[in-house]
Parts: structure tokens; sequence; C-alpha cells
């Protein structure tokens, strides 16, 4: 069997990259936004974990829309929650910025902050248990604060990884349709895959 140049390999590669973002931009306007975020996100953390775990012939566009579809109602559902907890923050800090002067309000400014990266990371750990385990829904929620704050080792590296992809986003905006999403989602659903694999052994173990 004749051995495919890696430069083709790359260049394939990069290009499912491209059109799974592109899928998940274009399915999330299709939601309006709120309520296209999650399947999206979902259906693009599915196909990237199928890509980690060696399965890379999987049909992009056709296992997109069949997730995106599927999950529909019942992430937005989970969505509706983190979106609420996204709003109560957001007005929390509003109000601080607003209405409060002081020591008092540059600390609690501070706490908000923190608490909007643990939610930002537990929104993307819960796509990453999403994916990867059968949960409740209850139990979703749980376990994707519980993951954030209970993997410090993991935290760190998605969060760094995170800021890295963000910087370059922010240097290079002309690369948002094309990796804004699937980036991401590459780089936390590898660090979980590692912590998933981690955990079950252990598990396997007791």
């Amino acid at each position: 069997m004749k051995k495919v140049p890696w430069m083709i390999v790359v260049c394939e590669w990069i290009w499912r990259a491209i059109l799974a973002n592109l899928y998940w931009v274009a399915f999330t306007i299709l939601g309006l936004g709120v309520f296209g975020f999650f399947p999206a996100s979902i259906a693009l953390f599915t196909i990237v974990r199928k890509w980690l775990r060696k399965d890379s012939d999987i049909p992009v566009w056709a296992t997109f829309k069949q997730v995106y579809f599927k999950e529909w109602k019942r992430s937005n559902k989970i969505g509706l929650v983190f979106y609420s907890i996204g709003l109560f923050l957001f007005i929390d800090i509003r109000i601080t910025e607003q209405v409060m002067t002081g020591i008092f309000a540059s600390f609690l400014l501070i706490i908000l902050y923190i608490l909007v990266f643990v939610f930002l990371l537990a929104v993307g750990n819960f796509l990453s248990l999403y994916v990867h385990y059968q949960l409740s829904t209850k139990e979703y929620i749980k376990q994707s604060f519980l993951f954030t704050l209970t993997g410090l080792p993991s935290t760190i590296w998605i969060g760094a990884g995170l800021f890295v992809i963000g910087m370059l986003l922010l240097r290079m905006p002309g690369l948002l349709p094309f990796i804004s999403g699937v980036a991401p989602a590459y780089w936390m659903m590898r660090v979980n895959l590692i912590r998933f694999n981690t955990l079950e052994k252990r598990m396997s173990l007791s």
C-alpha cells in the first residue's frame, strides 16, 4: 500500500478542522446563538473526541448534523441552567462596578471574575463530560463544577491552553471563522481524555 505523503495528511486534517469549525459557527447561528451554541458545541466535541480516539474516518458533516439535532432538546435544557448562572454573575459584576466603590468593591470584583473563570471552565468540562459519559441532567451540571474544582493540574493546563489560543486569535482575528471553536474543543478534550482515562483506571482497580 502506497504511503500518503505527510503534507497531504496534514492538509487533510487542517481541512477537516476548518470544516468542523465552520459547521459549528453555522449551526450556532442557525439556533439564533443562544439555542444553537450548546448542541453545536456538543456536536463539535463529539467529532473531536472521535478524532482523538483514532476514529479519523468519520464523515464530519453527517456526524455533526446527526448529533446536533439529536442533542438539541437535552443540551439546551442543561444550557439554560448555565445561561442562568452566567447571567447571574454578569448582573453581579455590573452592579458591583456601577454601585459599589472602595477596597471592598475591588475585592468583590476579583472574586466575581474568578467565579466567571471557573464557570467558563465548567462549561468546557461539561461539554467534555457530555460526549464521554452517560449521566443524568443534574449529574452533568454537578460534575462539571466538581471536575473543574478538584482537578487543579488539568484546570491549569486547560486555562493555559485557552489563554494561548485566545492570544493567537486576538493577534490574528482572521482565524476566528476557522479555529475559534475547534481549537479550544481539541485542547479541552485532549486534556480531559487523559484525566478520564486516569480516573477510569483507578475505578477499575478499586
